[in-house]
């Protein structure tokens, strides 16, 4: 199972695209661990997952139909 990631702000610099693409997590706790593995500078960037546009901070079960964006810090005005 493949799952596309969006990526946003400072981590669409640092990576230099719009998305990327992991193979092979079933869960959010497992493509968080494949995300700092692949990308070693996600660790030195501090950053929220959503899933399905809901900011998620538990494990939740990902399909490819998942829609998931990894979100900078951010401040309003």
């Amino acid at each position: 199972m493949r799952i596309k990631i969006l990526l946003f702000g400072q981590l669409k610099e640092r990576l230099g695209a719009d998305f990327i693409e992991i193979e092979g997590v079933m869960d959010s706790d497992l493509l968080m661990v494949k995300l700092k593995s692949e990308f070693p500078v996600l660790s030195e960037i501090s950053f929220r997952v959503a899933v399905d546009k809901n900011l998620i901070s538990e494990k939740v079960v990902l399909s490819e139909k998942s829609e998931v964006a990894l979100l900078p810090p951010f401040s309003g005005g």
